[in-house]
């Protein structure tokens, strides 16, 4: 059984399901060694709750990685999240160039942006930073409304398949080995994702929810990661990916005292099993 250790590096916030509280239990859940590095820490996630604290970790993160080099530490994959900085950006391009193992992978969320709009502490200036660190991704993983701040496409609430099949073509083009665009939707009733694997382009659509919910981007990224480090190929690993963030919602709907995230922790059992009956399915292939 492949048994992986993953650095994963984005912000711990401390209440609010999403960042570092999301993928270290989905990633472990997932059977992999999962080590951590965070860019910040926050008193809660900054989606529906005002006055949080917020500690820049900038400054530790290089001697971190100087501590890991002494120590021969590294990594099989590094999986990025949420960056609060230009600065930290440049970080991660040197942790990656010094502590993935010779054929350790680079997953990248660029985690800036949605509904046409980039969060409100991020500029063009990190766009342009984010943009380095994107074109070295083996597996990148931008939202629709990212993929057109990477590529300088403009941004389109409706569109067809020549419109993302140029958002694909884009993202290759700057780097990206493999591209898994999410949010894509063809049909008011469904979304779904868009894969890039080896020169082939597929979709996997599924039901679209009313209500949306804060850090499903942070569960998905997590989940196809923990399911790709498990040997599954792209598709499968974004579908394993896409039917978590689903069942994750639905596990939420309907309590209104729970607005900031959702109840994923519940599901993880059930996330394993998917994981494990599709590992089973290709190895009978």
């Amino acid at each position: 059984m492949a048994y992986k250790r993953i650095l994963t590096i984005q912000d711990i916030s401390c209440v609010g399901q999403c960042s570092l509280t999301v993928a270290l239990p989905i990633l472990s859940a997932s059977g992999h060694e999962t080590a951590i590095l965070p860019s910040a820490v926050l008193s809660t996630h900054t989606g529906g709750f005002t006055g949080f604290t917020f500690r820049d970790l900038s400054a530790d993160m290089p001697a971190i990685n100087a501590h890991w080099q002494k120590e021969g530490l590294q990594f099989e994959a590094i999986y990025t999240g949420y960056l609060g900085s230009v600065s930290q950006i440049d970080y991660v391009l040197e942790i990656m160039n010094t502590s993935l193992t010779e054929k350790g992978l680079r997953i990248v969320d660029p985690a800036m942006a949605d509904n046409g709009k980039l969060y409100s502490l991020f500029d063009m200036t990190y766009v342009e930073a984010m943009k380095k660190l994107c074109a070295t991704a083996d597996y990148l993983l931008p939202n629709v409304t990212e993929a057109c701040f990477l590529t300088g496409i403009e941004y389109r609430e409706t569109y067809d398949e020549a419109y993302i099949n140029q958002l694909m073509t884009a993202l290759h083009d700057l780097g990206a080995k493999t591209v898994v665009l999410t949010g894509v939707s063809f049909h008011p009733e469904q979304t779904g994702v868009m894969i890039s694997e080896q020169g082939v382009l597929s979709y996997y659509p599924h039901r679209r929810l009313s209500q949306s919910c804060h850090g499903t981007g942070d569960v998905y990224a997590s989940a196809f990661t923990g399911a790709l480090m498990k040997g599954l190929d792209a598709y499968t690993a974004a579908k394993i990916a896409a039917d978590f963030v689903l069942i994750c919602m639905e596990n939420t709907r309907g309590d209104a005292n729970h607005t900031y995230g959702v109840k994923f922790e519940p599901m993880l059992g059930t996330l394993m099993d998917m994981i494990r009956i599709a590992r089973k399915m290709a190895a009978r292939d």
